[in-house]
């Protein structure tokens, strides 16, 4: 009888063994798929933020408007098209000017940094005729050379908007097959979890949009006090580094500071007191006011994201690492320290 059981025994673990061999290898696989597509799976997240952003305007419409969900949609979407043509006609001109000012003087500025210090910092600049050329519009010779690159960067914009209009279009849709992945007794709670990760990307994105315009305006303002050339592209690239956490205000610094050092010491210093005063600013009274109302992520898990993301996807990593943290972070209180360990644990985005 023993020796019975023991033949029987042993097809079965083989068979249990082979089981186990087989999920092991499509874990794998599944992975070296997501690997290579890892570009697409980037601009699907970045087409989620667009989507969140439309949403987030039209709910006006629908509310006090009462207009159907497309036609909210649309409106929305034709203001913000409509209010970026407008902005972009009315400072145009000016803009172009004073990048062409900045143009001018930051390779003067970057080597009076270099002689002061006794060393090379960036290295080789581009010329400032070649880069004056590309923002005057004159982008024939430039495209030649960068086509492909400027293909690839103009095509993945074009992805991104008509994948986030058409998630935002019916984004229901998108959830229910996506739960439809999952076996039918987790099916309710993962749709709860996706429900909380939309409102808690949408609270972090209208949060992030604030601080932006509070912070570029600011810049703008300071730069324009202390004397700076090109105020108003120094304040609009410092709100548009505002949206990458930890890296972005060191990022939007540089251009003010280095056109600050060609004027001296006292603008220098002037420069530098203004972006630290409007970081402290932004770091212990706007931020802390909004994430009172929206979505609060711990500061070390911020830079930590940043530099992973950034490792493994290079710069379009570090674009998208904050929503991908958010969404990570909802997912990880509610699915596991909530329902797997049991701890209480609040949620962000979740409904009250």
């Amino acid at each position: 009888m023993d020796g019975g059981g023991g033949v029987q025994s042993a097809p079965r673990s083989e068979v249990a063994f082979l089981r186990k061999v087989l999920i092991v290898a499509g874990v794998g696989a599944g992975a070296f798929v997501l690997w290579l597509v890892r570009d697409v799976i980037l601009l699907a997240i970045a087409a989620v933020v667009i989507a969140t952003l439309l949403v987030a305007a039209s709910e006006p419409f629908q509310r006090y408007a009462r207009l159907p969900r497309r036609w909210a949609l649309l409106l929305s979407g034709t203001l913000i098209l409509l209010a970026l043509a407008g902005m972009a006609l009315l400072v145009g001109a000016e803009l172009r000017e004073q990048v062409h000012e900045l143009v001018d003087r930051l390779p003067d500025a970057a080597r009076t940094i270099e002689e002061r210090l006794g060393f090379p910092l960036i290295g080789d600049l581009p010329d400032a005729s070649s880069v004056r050329e590309l923002v005057s519009g004159d982008l024939a010779s430039w495209m030649l050379s960068y086509g492909t690159t400027l293909l690839g960067g103009l095509s993945g914009i074009v992805l991104i908007a008509i994948t986030g209009a058409f998630l935002a279009g019916d984004p229901s849709e998108y959830v229910r097959g996506a739960v439809k992945l999952f076996p039918k007794a987790q099916q309710a709670r993962v749709e709860g979890a996706l429900a909380d990760c939309g409102r808690a990307l949408r609270l972090w994105l209208i949060a992030q949009l604030v601080a932006m315009a509070i912070v570029g305006l600011l810049i703008g303002v300071g730069a324009w006090a202390v004397g700076l050339p090109g105020p108003l592209a120094l304040g609009l690239f410092a709100a548009l580094a505002e949206f990458v956490p930890v890296i972005g205000p060191i990022v939007g610094a540089v251009p003010a500071l280095l056109l600050a050092l060609t004027q001296g010491l006292g603008p220098f210093a002037w420069t530098l007191g203004l972006f630290l005063a409007v970081q402290q600013l932004e770091s212990n009274v706007i931020t802390p006011i909004l994430e009172k109302r929206m979505v609060s992520l711990p500061p070390a898990l911020l830079v930590l994201s940043v530099a992973a993301f950034g490792a493994l996807f290079g710069i379009m990593g570090v674009i998208v690492a904050a929503p991908l943290t958010v969404v990570c972070f909802v997912l990880v209180k509610k699915l596991y320290v909530r329902e797997t360990l049991g701890e209480a644990t609040e949620v962000p985005g979740e409904r009250r």
